[in-house]
Parts: C-alpha cells; sequence; structure tokens
C-alpha cells in the first residue's frame, strides 16, 4: 500500500484507440489517500485480496502494451469504495470482508459515503466512459471492452479449481469465444460464469458495455498464477493474440442490446 497528500483516483495507459479496444481494471491498486491511514487496519491486510486483485496491474499493463490498446485503472484500494458496484450496493463500502472488520468504514456517515462517492468512484467511471467515447470517436464503431480481475485460490474455506474465469450476462459475443479459446489449452480448467456470476446490477460492465450495447467480458484469473511479474507477464502473453483474435471478429463492433438478467435498464 502507498499513501500520498496528491491522489489520483484512476490511471490511464495510453494506447491507439482506433483499434477500438479498453482495458479496465477496477480492482488494480491497494492505495489509500493519507488522510485515510489505513482505515484501521495492519499492513497485512493490504497484501490480501480484499484490498485489491492481486496481479491485475501487471496483467493489464502488458496486455496494454501487447496490444497496443488504450487501459484504465482504478488508483484506489477497493476497501476505500468498490467501484465495481453500483452507487445503492450496500457492498460498495465493505465494513466486514472475508472475516475482518474494516475500522474506518464502520461506523459511516451518509457524508463520508458521498465524498467517497465524488472524489474516487465517479471520477473513475467519468474516466472510464470518457476512454470508452474517445474509442468508440476515434475507431467510428462500437467499442469491446475488457475487464481484468483476479480470484483468491480458496475463499470460506472453498477451494476454487478454476485457473481462469470468464464473467457474463446474456451477451455471448465475446465470452463464448473467450471461453472456447482459453479451453483448447487443456492444462487450463476454465470457469463459465465462475468463480462469480457475470450478471451484478450497476457493476462496471453492466454501467458501460451493457446498457449501450457494447460486446464485453470480464475476465478472472487466479491470484497465485499472477501474484510474481513472471506469471502476470506470462498471462498476458496468453491472452494477447485472443484478445486480438476476438477483437477482429465480424460481429464484435455492432451495437447489440441483450438486456441483462439482472432486469430491465
Amino acid at each position: 500500500m502507498t499513501r500520498s497528500t496528491v491522489f489520483t483516483p484512476f490511471d490511464i495507459v495510453e494506447g491507439d484507440r482506433k483499434k477500438g479496444v479498453v482495458l479496465l481494471a477496477d480492482h488494480a491498486r491497494r492505495d489509500l489517500p493519507e488522510e485515510y491511514g489505513s482505515l484501521g487496519l495492519p499492513a497485512s491486510e493490504f497484501d490480501r485480496h480484499i484490498a485489491y486483485d492481486i496481479g491485475v496491474e501487471t496483467v493489464t499493463r502488458e496486455l496494454a502494451a501487447a496490444l497496443d490498446a488504450p487501459a484504465v485503472l482504478a488508483g484506489f484500494s477497493r476497501l476505500l469504495i468498490d467501484p465495481n458496484r453500483g452507487e445503492d450496493d450496500p457492498t460498495m463500502i465493505r465494513q466486514l470482508y472475508d472475516g475482518t472488520v474494516v475500522p474506518g468504514n464502520y461506523p459511516i456517515a451518509r457524508e463520508e459515503r458521498e465524498r467517497r462517492l465524488d472524489r474516487f468512484y465517479r471520477p473513475y467511471h467519468d474516466a472510464v466512459g470518457a476512454m470508452i467515447a474517445s474509442v468508440a470517436h476515434a475507431s467510428g464503431k462500437a467499442p469491446f471492452i475488457f475487464s481484468v480481475h483476479s480470484f483468491t485460490p480458496v475463499m470460506q474455506g472453498f477451494v476454487r479449481p478454476w485457473h481462469v474465469g470468464v464473467l457474463w450476462d446474456l451477451d455471448d459475443r465475446v465470452a463464448r469465444p473467450l471461453i472456447d479459446l482459453l479451453a483448447a489449452d487443456k492444462t487450463l480448467v476454465v470457469g463459465d460464469n465462475e468463480p462469480y456470476d457475470g450478471a451484478l446490477r450497476g457493476d462496471t460492465m453492466f454501467r458501460h458495455a451493457i446498457v449501450n450495447g457494447y460486446a464485453h467480458a470480464l475476465i478472472e484469473i487466479r491470484q497465485d498464477l499472477i501474484a510474481d511479474r513472471a506469471g502476470a507477464l506470462a498471462w498476458a502473453e496468453r491472452l494477447a493474440p485472443i484478445v486480438d483474435a476476438i477483437d477482429r471478429r465480424p460481429d464484435i463492433h455492432q451495437v447489440k442490446m441483450y438486456g441483462s438478467r439482472t432486469g430491465p435498464t
């Protein structure tokens, strides 16, 4: 974890916007502004998955470089506020996470909740929206949105068998070929909407892809596979030709309104 009096809620990785691809990393960082200290937690908690998606920043940056595609990375720990939740989601600011009580989030006043929305959550989503609009304008076509996450190998005592999972809702234009191309490597156990379900109203994919009819998918990589730089580089190298191949499919850059299993928009 790093702290700074000058804090940026997002980071932009530049790339060729004419390619029509946008990479996102909602949980790339574990940083907190100096004024929040450590939210009352010991430093060791910021080495855990509760603070950020381990390995994702390196995977996203290296994948962006390999594809020459732009990326937007959130610059703050999800313990401060989780950008991959709707504003009305009670888990957006966690008071208890995987057995850890977060003292700096409990209790939390309505004014402080709004302050975090205004300073961190909304600027990040504004940056994501602006990047997607810019890519749409530069490419002259509907963008393809690819979100990178990672998951802990064990959750609440359950050993997760997957190496990687693909999350999606009703639009499978990216998810289906992505699952098939990953599963072509017989050493991989690939989850289809595992270890989570991709239908979450108000999350980043819902907000920026589903409601706009843009092709998209969220990938979850098991954290022990990308915890060091060598593993993260290997996964970026694995994903680059797959994402590029999907980007070249004729149906990917069309607006298609599939709706969502979470209900009408």
